[in-house]
């Protein structure tokens, strides 16, 4: 309840006694004056009393000691359980207008946590900290923590009895059956006679947890089967509508950790529920890993294209000198000679060579370069990436909210329109979009001309440039997918009462409301940003402009800074102390001064597991997969675990969000102990070779770019506080204490 340390600015402001309380505290004797002055600070700051005489810390006992001028050795006189300690609470309660919690109040909290907390919040720490609030703002002193968190489980169990209940009665009897046959493992055989052996498989349910595979088409045909198999569910889109995304999400967090064996266990209504909302949010996250699939794709197949015709264009391009004076001498001879055979008129001039120099250079610019590349990608797309383009139109939904965007949409229908057709044109009279669909610089290369002169454009060619297109209007949210979640409506993206409030919001991110103004700040930054550097970079020593036509721009590199006088001592020091040190000593030493995983909570609706076990599990599944060991093997040697132990820590407890929250915390834990007179203010980065976990080089301040990753970050931490030795006034310490009894 009380923390462990305080800042003398916040003794100050939370633990002085004033005048009335000083009169209150002089009129015990002995140690009830420090026993009496701590309980009355303590209720006043929490509004409860604390567990045990123990929880306090010493550095209170001293400061509350001071200002009343009696011996801090007074405390442990004091006794708790004692007459005089029942009389200071009654006497503190009524100071403060408070009375103890009855039962009825105990089942009222329990009505308002399920009718006004659960429905949007069910981490349980955040509810206990609402239920001592809540007891706080009706002047009631709250009951045991033992009470407490009986009375949220109780409530949780209420809250989601009800929940479950409501939901799974609007599921229709075909829903249900089909959410059997994604949880199905036995593999029915008609034509097997001994009904007594039975062939297991894996279950669909199992297939739609899996991740996407790299990027291709066959990646692409997988996800559109996931896609289709949450489709055949039949679920409505709108079950969960006006429910918190938070509680959906922790319900489908719950399905996705479970076996479809444990699944099936639990009473139908529970089931169901889960497995719709696992269904509904991974049917968003499979959409928008098809979409992301199909932008990666569209891009691999110009980068190829591109990269394909500079190898060719490299061997065969020779820049040829002095190309007018040659062009102005054929041109020459072919006027003064209009008969002439050009073996003999114009070869003696110029060179066969350099004339077929001149046409290599020529096709490798302008017109003829896009024709070369658009060649490559017309084959690339029409013999394999072809086949994906009837199955992206049948399963997903394209829309925008802006006019403008229109043609892109029209041109969509109609390549669904002719999705199953095999002709190689569209038919006459077709209107075909053009204008914001094709590229301007492209229109030449696609469009062609039938025998009347009538323009005409290949499907294929009118396919490969609307998925072009449709590439960069995805990647702006310029045009949205049905059932998506990160290329949603961006509509949805505004609170629901922006238009309300607009003014407000506005003023809250300190942007004008007026787009003009917004768009010439910007432009106006950008214009004062580029003259900047205009002028700066002609002058400036350490950037040279060189190659023709000034093309090139050459970067002298960073002189190299002198090497700090003590690094030698301390890279002796880390080899004395480190050279027999293994990573889990570290990670537990780690754990051991931030408390990280603490950060590591159960999908489940309770946890079973005593928190020191937990965190002996925790650490070594960490360990195991940050260093590619894997949990089979990590459990050799380790009294007391095996490997479905681990497996179970593994599925419940280590989630993407709750290992970044660890990070989190150890990085905060480097920048608390880091020196800047030592290491300056630089930004601190991670990295580590594990498959399971990953990491961008980035500003680790900066969370929100930290990806599934843990290792890198411990080790350097580690490295870091071991190199501030001053820290550590006792060495040997940190080899002693171990939360793993290995």
């Amino acid at each position: 309840m009380v923390k462990q340390h305080w800042e003398e600015e916040e003794l100050i402001e939370n633990w002085t006694l004033v005048p009335q309380e000083l009169k209150l505290v002089r009129n015990k004797l002995g140690g009830n004056q420090i026993g009496f002055a701590l309980l009355l600070k303590l209720f006043q700051l929490f509004a409860r009393f604390p567990d045990s005489q123990s929880s306090i810390p010493q550095t209170i006992i001293s400061y509350i000691a001071r200002q009343i001028n009696v011996s801090e050795s007074l405390y442990s006189d004091y006794d708790w359980q004692g007459r005089s300690a029942k009389a200071h609470r009654v006497e503190i309660r009524r100071l403060f207008n408070f009375r103890v919690a009855t039962v009825a109040d105990s089942e009222q909290m329990t009505e308002w946590l399920v009718q006004q907390i659960l429905p949007t919040e069910q981490r349980f720490e955040s509810l206990i900290e609402q239920v001592y609030q809540r007891w706080k703002e009706l002047q009631i002193e709250p009951p045991t923590p033992g009470r407490i968190e009986r009375l949220i489980h109780s409530a949780i169990t209420q809250h989601e009895t009800s929940f479950c209940n409501s939901y799974f009665s609007q599921l229709s009897q075909k829903v249900i059956s089909q959410i059997d046959i994604l949880l199905t493992t036995e593999e029915s055989d008609e034509k097997e006679d001994n009904t007594d052996q039975k062939k297991f498989k894996t279950s669909d349910f199992a297939f739609l947890k899996t991740d996407p595979g790299p990027v291709g088409l066959g990646s692409f045909l997988t996800e559109i089967e996931k896609l289709r198999l949450i489709h055949k569910i039949g679920l409505p889109t709108d079950l969960f509508t006006g429910i918190s995304p938070k509680l959906v999400k922790t319900y489908r967090q719950r399905a996705a950790t479970e076996t479809p064996y444990l699944l099936r266990q639990h009473p139908p209504a529970i089931r169901y529920t889960l497995m719709a909302a696992f269904c509904i949010q991974r049917s968003q996250e499979i959409t928008d890993n098809l979409i992301e699939l199909l932008i990666q794709i569209i891009h691999r197949i110009s980068v190829r294209a591109e990269k394909r015709i500079h190898t060719q264009l490299i061997e065969d391009f020779k820049q040829v000198t002095g190309k007018q004076n040659i062009l102005f001498r054929i041109a020459e001879v072919a006027v003064a000679q209009p008969t002439g055979v050009i073996e003999k008129v114009i070869y003696p001039i110029v060179p066969q060579q350099t004339l077929q120099n001149l046409v290599k250079e020529y096709k490798s610019t302008g017109i003829a370069y896009r024709q070369k590349v658009h060649t490559v990608i017309r084959a690339s797309f029409a013999n394999h990436y072809r086949r994906m383009i009837p199955l992206l139109l049948e399963t997903l939904e394209f829309h925008s909210n802006n006019d403008i965007h229109r043609p892109l949409i029209q041109a969509i229908e109609l390549l669904k329109k002719y999705a199953q057709s095999r002709a190689r044109y569209y038919e006459n009279g077709e209107n075909i979009p053009i204008d914001g669909v094709l590229k301007s610089g492209w229109k030449e290369i696609l469009l062609e001309k039938d025998s009347d002169g009538k323009e005409r454009i290949n499907r294929i060619n009118y396919e490969i440039s609307v998925l072009q297109t449709l590439r960069e209007r995805l990647s702006c949210k310029e045009i949205w997918v049905t059932g998506a979640y990160r290329y949603r409506n961006p509509d949805e993206d505004l609170p629901t009462d922006f238009e309300q409030h607009r003014q407000v919001y506005y003023q809250a991110l300190t942007l004008p409301e007026n787009v003009e103004t917004f768009v010439c700040n910007l432009q106006q930054k950008m214009v004062d940003s580029l003259e900047k550097l205009d002028k700066g970079m002609p002058d400036n020593p350490d950037v040279n402009i060189v190659g023709k036509n000034q093309g090139l721009i050459r970067l002298s590199p960073f002189p190299p800074v002198n090497e700090p006088l003590n690094l030698k001592q301390l890279k002796g020091e880390i080899n004395r102390i480190l050279h027999q040190t293994s990573l889990l000593d570290i990670l537990k030493e780690t754990d051991l001064r931030v408390n990280f995983t603490r950060n590591f909570k159960s999908m489940g609706t309770r946890e079973i597991i005593d928190r020191e076990t937990l965190q002996k599990r925790l650490l070594l599944c960490l360990y195991g997969m940050g260093t590619n060991t894997g949990l089979k093997r990590i459990n050799t040697g380790i009294n007391g675990e095996n490997y479905q132990d681990l497996l179970y820590v593994r599925r419940r407890y280590i989630h993407k969000e709750q290992l970044r929250s660890a990070i989190a915390e150890v990085i905060n834990g480097i920048f608390e102990i880091r020196l800047p007179q030592i290491w300056g203010e630089g930004t601190t980065t991670c990295a580590s070779d594990s498959k399971h976990f990953g990491a961008w080089e980035q500003n680790l301040m900066n969370q929100y770019h930290l990806r599934y990753r843990g290792r890198g970050v411990m080790i350097y931490w580690h490295a870091i506080e071991k190199l501030s030795l001053h820290l550590f006034p006792t060495k040997n310490l940190f080899f002693k204490r171990s939360c793993c009894n290995d």
